[in-house]
């Protein structure tokens, strides 16, 4: 099995750390300097309940609409649309173009929902 590589690093305002995205193979993996693995592309379930839990509240409204604060690596994006269904409009606030990243949550870059 490949090492892990580091492809990119982000200082984490304030904090004296940065965030580091590693790659191996087909999987990716963000991390916090000395703090551990934040995310990733085969543990992503908190990332899923995070659209889950509030999605449920809302998915019986006529049109619900959802706005989700950074794109990270879909996983929420994916979870909310799956929850959400076909009527649902689901807003990404994202700073950079993270388009590519979904990719990994199993999204078509042109979700025409999202």
């Amino acid at each position: 099995m490949q090492d892990w590589e580091l492809i990119d690093r982000a200082p984490i305002p304030g904090q004296g750390t940065e965030l580091q995205l590693y790659k191996r193979e087909d999987d990716l993996s963000i991390s916090i300097l000395g703090g551990g693995v934040l995310m990733s592309t085969w543990a992503h379930q908190s990332e899923d309940a995070l659209a889950e839990i509030p999605c449920r509240k809302i998915v019986d409204r006529d049109q619900p609409r959802v706005l989700i604060g950074g794109l990270g690596m879909g996983f929420t994006l994916a979870a909310a649309l799956r929850c959400l269904g076909d009527n649902a409009e689901v807003v990404v606030a994202e700073a950079k173009n993270a388009r590519p990243m979904m990719r990994f949550c199993s999204m078509s870059t042109t979700v025409p929902r999202a």
